[in-house]
Parts: structure tokens; sequence; C-alpha cells
């Protein structure tokens, strides 16, 4: 007998199903031996089972949303305008996925996210940035995200280079000033992670690697894995592996995380580069086919649809894979990771 339906009541397995299974075998104690194997619920879906990621996600966000509204005030007249255009996008929306993975992990190892809360709010802040910059004439060149007018459409390229510039020192001085009830050497160390995660083995040399790309013919996948690998899952890794270190994490703990990260860090890119092709710009709330119009390398272009799925699919088993030892402490992240390639935005 194999339990293998994904909805399966946790309680009608404890109660009726298990009973049935003991008194099969003869024995009024759970099977062991060579029939544990055969009978085991898979622990990465039982704690997915009973787990609503829907409800953890909107209260998360919600939660997230405030500690971002009250992270950046004007303090003086003077920086009226530039703190208006980071609040501007700062404040647009979206999912807030690092801020979740951030909180997931600091809970999966038993912290306390109030603790984690600055944190999560910087990776928003850098994530944010990026995006302002990204939408750049100059870079990606997008007059839509998130379903409103970019940065530079409202206040022209000069203030969104600058409110991006600012949004990203503000990111790390947010840490170092906020974080508090941890030993200094972690909040160090949580700095360095958000560091690196920006710089050139970061989002930057990955996005700087994804233009020199575009419209070149020999670009394989190990070049594409590279890129994705800087410029979506660092920040991603940063995301989960700060949290995971700001609840106390060892060595051990934090290779998980790395893994993990990583692994979601590609199906996230994966699952975007999908979403461009096949998504509408309403769906998306930014101008869908991009990625065509630039020429650039993607996944579907070097795989196809129907590849591309499978891989996204594949990531994110190894990526669960990595939290087994955790159970239903991992389920957030375990069911974030779910989403990360079935959402439609």
């Amino acid at each position: 007998i194999f339990v293998t339906h994904p909805q399966l009541d946790m309680e009608v397995l404890r109660l009726l199903v298990l009973p049935a299974l003991c008194a099969a075998y003869g024995t009024a104690r759970a099977p062991s031996g060579r029939h544990a194997s055969r009978l085991a619920v898979d622990p990465a879906m039982a704690a997915t089972t009973a787990f609503d990621l829907k409800a953890y996600m909107e209260e998360k966000r919600v939660y997230t949303e405030e500690a971002l509204d009250a992270s950046l005030r004007s303090t003086c007249s003077q920086t009226d305008l530039i703190v208006e255009s980071m609040r501007y996008s700062l404040l647009a929306g979206g999912k807030r996925v690092r801020p979740m993975l951030c909180l997931a992990a600091t809970e999966m190892l038993g912290g306390d996210i109030s603790v984690a809360t600055p944190t999560a709010v910087s990776l928003e802040m850098i994530h944010t940035m990026s995006l302002i910059h990204d939408d750049l004439p100059a870079m990606d060149n997008d007059d839509f995200r998130r379903g409103k007018p970019t940065n530079h459409v409202l206040y022209g390229d000069d203030v969104a280079i600058l409110a991006g510039d600012a949004m990203l020192s503000t990111a790390f001085e947010y840490v170092a000033a906020n974080t508090k009830g941890v030993a200094a050497e972690r909040v160090v160390q949580v700095l360095r992670m958000l560091g690196e995660c920006v710089g050139p083995l970061g989002l930057a040399g990955g996005q700087v690697m994804d233009l020199k790309c575009e419209g070149q013919p020999d670009v394989g996948i190990d070049t594409l894995q590279w890129i994705h690998t800087y410029k979506t899952a660092a920040l991603l890794k940063a995301a989960v592996c700060c949290g995971a270190t700001l609840a106390g994490a060892s060595d051990e703990d934090l290779a998980r995380c790395e893994t993990y990260a990583n692994k979601i860090g590609l199906a996230f890119q994966v699952a975007d580069d999908i979403l461009d092709v096949t998504a509408s710009t309403e769906e998306l709330g930014k101008t869908a086919g991009k990625d065509i119009d630039a020429d650039k390398t993607t996944y579907p272009k070097l795989l196809g649809l129907d590849r591309s799925r499978e891989v996204a699919r594949e990531l994110v088993d190894e990526a669960k894979a990595a939290l087994e030892p955790y159970g239903e402490r991992a389920a957030p992240l375990l069911g974030l990771a779910d989403y990360i390639i079935s959402r439609s935005n």
C-alpha cells in the first residue's frame, strides 16, 4: 500500500489508514524493517499537505508591507523628492517572495522573525533597486512594472538612477541600525551576504553578462545558468541564508539552505522565461515578449517550452530534497518552492 495522494487528510491517515495497516501486518505498532520503506509517508509531502500556503503568504505579505512602509520616510523638505521616488517603487506591490524566504528560513530554524525583519526589508530594498535600474532605457527600457508606470517614466532617468542608488545604501544602513537581539558577528555575516549578492558575483555581474549575451548566437546552457545563478538566484540565496544565519544556523544548516536557494533561484528564472513567452502583458504586469524582442538567450529558446517546464520541476524537487531533515518546520519553504514555478506573474 502506498500513500501517494497529495491532498490526503493527515487526520484520516492517522485514525483510519495506519490502524488498518497495523492490523494487516498483525501488530498494534507501526510497521518497521523491510515494510517501513513501503509504507512511510514522504516527510516533504506530509509537511505540505496540511500547510496553507496561501494564508501564510498573505500573512507575511501584509507583515512585510507594514514593515516596508515604516522603513522609509523623508526627514526634511530637501529629501522629499528622492524619498517619494524610492517609496513609489518600494511600495508598488509585488509578491514579496524574498522577505518571505528570509522570514521562513528564520522560522524553520526556530528564530524570531522580529530579529529578521530589518533584513527582510533590506532584501526588498535591494530587489527594488534592481527593478528601478533594470527598467531604465539603457537596460531593459520598460515603461511598466507591476501594472504601473516605471520609476523613470514618472521621475525621469536622473532621479530614478539616484533613487536606486539611495535604495541600495539604505538597505545596508537599515540592517545595521535596526537588527537587535542577535550577536554582532551574525549581523556582520548578514551584511557580507547582502553585499556579495549584489556585486560582481551577484545580480550586477549577472546582469552585465545577460546584456552582453543579447543577440549572440553561440550562448549555451552553461553560460545561461551562470547568468541566472548570479542575476536571479544570488538574491534568493541571500534571503534564505540571511534568515537562517539570524536564527543561529550551523554550517550544515547554511549548506542545505544554500542548495535549496540556488535551486529555486534557477527555477524562478526558468519560470520567468516561460511566462515571458506564454503570458500576456496584463497578466505579467510588465511588457510581455521582451526577451524575444531583445533576442535574449532563455531556457525556452535553448530547450523548448516542454523541457523548460521539466527543468523547473526538477530544480524544485532537488531544492525540496535539501530541506528534508527539517520536516514540517520547512513547510513554508517547500510551499514557496512550488509556488515559484506555478505562479502566473
